[in-house]
């Protein structure tokens, strides 16, 4: 694993608009199995494809030109609270999709009590969706990232959730044990909000850093 020094991001000189919480449908449940799903709706992403969503997936690392300077991608994306990405794995080939392995460092609202310092396994990555299962000090899946997309005539409408726990008996019993100790409802929408400003930013850098790496793209 990469080293990456830990500790809240500088402050940059990224000017953006950021989402609210109100642009957004969210919510929080207990899943039948026991564990806690928190979920969102986003706004339509306007002129953002679901294909362009599959190569930003594959594309995070690296740096790209925005607002007249070259940044780190990543930083762009959320430049309050993104520290580091890369692929800690790829597959065989070198391409990135189910198979490799995600590298995040971020903390969510810029709380240092919200680290994210995660490798998170690649399940699924295609126009319909993405999904990922982060793992807690590499070794223990306790979360769950699935992500939808439906083209539109307008963009793509992005909803996504956050399952947090693991299946089985045992979950139901400590749930509300793990929560205090780990992961309790203000963190839940710590990351519902840092999540819906991500989100919403998309639409301000995707369709033009996609136009400009796939220029011979049809």
């Amino acid at each position: 694993m990469k080293y990456v020094k830990l500790g809240l991001p500088p402050h940059r000189a990224i000017s953006w608009n950021k989402k609210t919480l109100d642009s957004a449908e969210f919510g929080r449940e207990i899943l039948n199995d026991g564990r806690i799903k928190y979920w969102i709706r986003h706004e339509i992403l306007n002129g953002v494809s679901p294909k362009m969503l599959v190569w930003w997936f594959k594309h995070l690392e690296g740096e790209m030109e925005f607002q007249g300077k070259l940044y780190n991608r990543y930083h762009v994306w959320h430049p309050e609270d993104h520290v580091h990405v890369s692929y800690e794995k790829r597959n065989e080939d070198g391409s990135i999709g189910p198979g490799a392995v995600l590298r995040i460092v971020e903390y969510l609202c810029r709380q240092k009590k919200y680290l994210v310092n995660v490798i998170s396994p690649i399940e699924k990555l295609d126009e319909d969706g993405f999904i990922h299962n982060p793992r807690l000090y590499g070794l223990l899946p306790l979360a769950r990232m699935e992500y939808r997309f439906q083209e539109t005539k307008d963009g793509t409408f992005y909803e996504n959730c956050l399952i947090v726990g693991w299946k089985g008996i045992t979950f139901r019993f400590l749930r509300l044990i793990f929560e205090f100790l780990f992961f309790d409802k203000k963190h839940g929408y710590a990351w519902i909000k840092h999540n819906i400003e991500e989100v919403g930013q998309l639409q301000y850098f995707l369709p033009d850093l996609y136009r400009k790496e796939n220029e011979n793209l049809r």
